[in-house]
């Protein structure tokens, strides 16, 4: 048990860092390359954040843990909205003045309930990752309009230029993203040990595993982002790193265990989580899209959100025992091994048929 809280420290500790060692280097290399800051800060930094979501799916279903995987993916967009938005404005009100984000809300609202739309089958399968995968294109290629169309005027342009890092070397930009894909990949696989080991002693779901530890520890580079983005008065790219972090959960985090492990979910992740994820976006367009003015997140409404993600928890901890842990694909039994079992079995009723 102590080896796997410590894989989980450190595997997080490691996503921490390595994710953002891979936007350095990614945006180093994109800004070498001509690429414009709005473009980079929209797309690319959007997805080194959600690198760490990306990279523990994939070995979750890779394992065989695809509860796991769509539990990361939903429960990293509850915490990025309920959690650290909710914590973020407690600790300094955020107001939204641009327009680049009033772009970005309805489309984080389509990819949600086109999301839900796929879903309802009680199935994810390759063809509903491949959907999700071209949904993933078609964002970025609204991403990269958006940030062209944007006006050099807008407040959430100077604070991406502020954030990127500063110039650097071509060689220094791929050092950096190689030694951060190279952390995120050996983090995410103790990280996922851990979490597995911890669900199978312990009899929970590897979906509320997701749902919980995982998810929390995935969102803690979202949460150090718009936090310290608050802090210095940077309030729109606070508010912009997690709607961006958010669609790439969908898209990207969502389609993994639907490739790599397609085939039925649990029926609480309709009811329960998927209600719940949609539920906390809407209230975000509600309360920070500023109908007719500027949108504003204050401490009240963050409060609600803190407490909103609290009372989740309490909801999550109360299904513990609803499921088993899946067993990673390498330990499940092979055919052969199953037609043993069930030879060995019936060979025992009939000794005992034979006995009475």
């Amino acid at each position: 048990m102590l080896l796997d809280i410590i894989a989980i420290v450190a595997g997080v500790s490691l996503l921490v860092w390595g994710a953002d060692r891979f936007v350095i280097g990614a945006s180093g290399i994109a800004s070498n390359l001509g690429l414009p800051p709005m473009i980079i800060g929209l797309t690319i930094v959007g997805f080194g954040t959600s690198a760490p979501e990306i990279l523990v799916s994939g070995m979750a279903a890779y394992q065989g843990n695809s509860g796991l995987a769509i539990g990361n993916a939903l429960g990293s967009n509850i915490a990025n909205i309920g959690l650290i938005l909710g914590v973020t404005a407690l600790i300094a009100p955020l107001n939204v003045r641009s327009e680049t984000l009033r772009r970005e809300y309805p489309i984080l609202l389509a990819v949600c309930l086109g999301t839900l739309l796929l879903m309802l089958d009680g199935n994810l399968g390759r063809i509903d990752g491949l959907v999700l995968l071209a949904g993933l294109v078609a964002m970025l290629f609204a991403m990269v309009r958006i940030g062209m169309r944007s006006l050099v005027g807008d407040p959430i342009t100077a604070e991406i230029i502020d954030e990127l890092p500063g110039e650097m070397t071509t060689g220094k930009a791929v050092f950096n993203f190689c030694l951060g894909l190279a952390l995120l990949l050996f983090s995410s696989r103790i990280l996922v040990w851990g979490a597995v080991n911890i669900a199978t002693t312990f009899g929970v779901s590897d979906l509320i595993i997701g749902l919980t530890i995982v998810a929390l520890g995935t969102s803690l580079p979202e949460l150090a982002a718009s936090i310290a983005s608050a802090v210095k008065n940077e309030h729109d790219i606070a508010i912009g790193n997690i709607i961006g972090s958010n669609m790439y959960n969908l898209l990207a985090v969502l389609a993994v265990p639907g490739l790599m492990a397609p085939g039925p979910f649990d029926p609480l992740v309709l009811s329960r989580d998927m209600t719940m994820m949609i539920g906390l976006t809407l209230a975000l367009f509600v309360i920070s899209y500023g109908f007719g003015g500027a949108g504003r997140i204050n401490r009240f409404e963050g409060l609600l959100l803190v407490l909103a993600f609290l009372a989740y928890q309490g909801v999550l901890f109360m299904h513990t025992d609803d499921a088993p842990v899946s067993a990673p694909a390498a330990y499940q039994p092979t055919a052969y091994q199953q037609m043993q079992n069930n030879t060995s079995h019936e060979q025992e009723l009939q000794t005992l048929a034979r006995r009475g």
